[in-house]
């Protein structure tokens, strides 16, 4: 059993790529609303709301998230990340580039994006908490 009582506790504290100083729960980018997980079915859905329409980092987001959950949750989830319906010009590409395995891990094969999520992810769980 996977313990999900606070629903953002795995993602919220992910730096924002632009906002370095600024989290992810702090720009509204997540909100526990917009995250489902079904734990009997080994599901999590994740949409997030990108700053605004036409933000350029938006994928970056969307990596940096997937990578923190595939790191802290039990390999047994199917994790599915979208975009917030409406939110972004470029949606539907956004969406099918990060829930592609080979992209992602294309994209994790690039010494210089890795570098820029394990920036965004370094101070997760910086108030002394853990990912369960």
């Amino acid at each position: 059993f996977f313990n999900f009582s606070i629903k953002t506790h795995l993602i919220r504290d992910i730096n924002d790529p632009e906002h370095g100083d600024l989290t992810l729960e702090e720009l509204n980018i997540v909100q526990e609303h917009l995250i489902i997980c079904i734990d009997s079915e080994n599901k999590i859905d994740i949409k997030f709301t990108p700053t605004i329409p036409h933000c350029s980092m938006v994928t970056l987001i969307g990596l940096c998230i997937r990578v923190r959950l595939i790191r802290s949750l039990p390999p047994r989830f199917k994790i599915n990340l979208a975009v917030t319906p409406g939110t972004h010009m470029s949606e539907d590409a956004v969406n099918k580039q990060l829930n592609d395995k080979e992209r992602v891990a294309a994209a994790l094969e690039n010494p210089n994006l890795l570098g820029v999520v394990n920036k965004c992810l370094a101070n997760t769980f910086k108030k002394g908490d853990s990912p369960a």
